[in-house]
């Protein structure tokens, strides 16, 4: 099983991603991403981590898709990595359009790359 662990549900990724993990994990569940203060300190960010780590290791899954917070998602990584579990990030193409001025951003999925 892949382990979303992101700000974005499993429920909302675009059919082609949603497939693509099927068809690589078998299934997918969600774990949300945690609220990571701006203002905590470096120490802190590893404790969530580590707390995160036993969250992880409680699901067993195949591999975790974790997008997110660059420093959290770091520690976590290199933790998960470190105990044999993959870890994995999605890769999109942006396409930009203009219209009336504003600009519109939108993010067709690619694939899924290893940390």
């Amino acid at each position: 099983m892949l382990l979303n662990l992101s700000n974005h549900p499993s429920a909302n990724w675009p059919a082609e991603q949603m497939n693509e993990a099927i068809k690589q994990y078998g299934a997918v569940q969600d774990l949300p991403f945690p609220k990571i203060d701006p203002k905590a300190a470096s120490d802190e960010v590893e404790q969530l981590a580590e707390a995160y780590e036993t969250k992880v290791r409680q699901q067993n899954p195949t591999a975790v898709h974790i997008m997110g917070e660059m420093t959290f998602t770091f520690n976590l990584v290199t933790k998960l990595k470190a105990m044999g579990i993959p870890c994995i990030a999605s890769t999109t193409e942006r396409i930009a359009e203009e219209e009336n001025g504003s600009k519109i951003s939108l993010f067709k999925f690619v694939r899924f790359r290893s940390y």
